[in-house]
């Protein structure tokens, strides 16, 4: 059942945000915890991620907005070109101007990262409307600013100039 009035809609869009945000800060929180030496506090964090995650699938899905593999596709493309063309070149921009320095370091950051996901999702999805799937088995991630790299990771990050035993191997 897809929700059709517009207040309503709004609201679930907001818990749905809301929710999303409240997973990954718990998560944050649990990584602290346990560095701390609270790994009772540090599980509690995690289980309770994983409830808003529950509770943010739940409103999306009431929001109709999980579609086939290729509408999927074109709902990242879209939002990765955001991120790229408008999103984070003005907040980078505004991070210069109010010289915030770890703003500005972040937002560059998520900025080239965004742009390698905007061409992997634009080839998946050309390759989706042909009924097949990608060749790519691995994808390295840089954990210090979200690179992400087709196979095995360089060296070191173009992006942030972490070394490549840093990286998170997906396969």
């Amino acid at each position: 059942m897809v929700i059709k009035r517009e207040m309503t809609k709004k609201f679930i869009e907001e818990a749905f945000g809301g929710e999303s945000m409240a997973h990954m800060r718990y998560l944050l929180f649990e990584a602290v915890a346990e560095k701390e030496g609270f790994p009772n506090i540090a599980n509690m964090f995690r289980a309770i991620a994983f409830a808003e995650i529950v509770h943010a699938r739940n409103h999306y899905r009431s929001l109709g907005e999980i579609k086939g593999t290729t509408d999927n596709l074109q709902i990242c493309i879209d939002g990765e070109h955001y991120e790229v063309n408008e999103m984070y070149p003005a907040f980078n921009d505004v991070a210069k101007i109010q010289d915030e320095k770890e703003a500005e370091r972040d937002t560059y950051y998520a900025l080239e990262a965004e742009k390698t996901h905007e061409i992997l999702y634009k080839k998946a999805k050309e390759l989706a409307e042909q009924k097949k799937d990608i060749d790519e088995k691995r994808f390295s991630i840089c954990p210090i600013c979200g690179h992400t790299v087709v196979g095995k990771p360089p060296e070191r990050c173009p992006i942030c100039g972490a070394s490549n035993d840093k990286f998170l191997i997906f396969e």
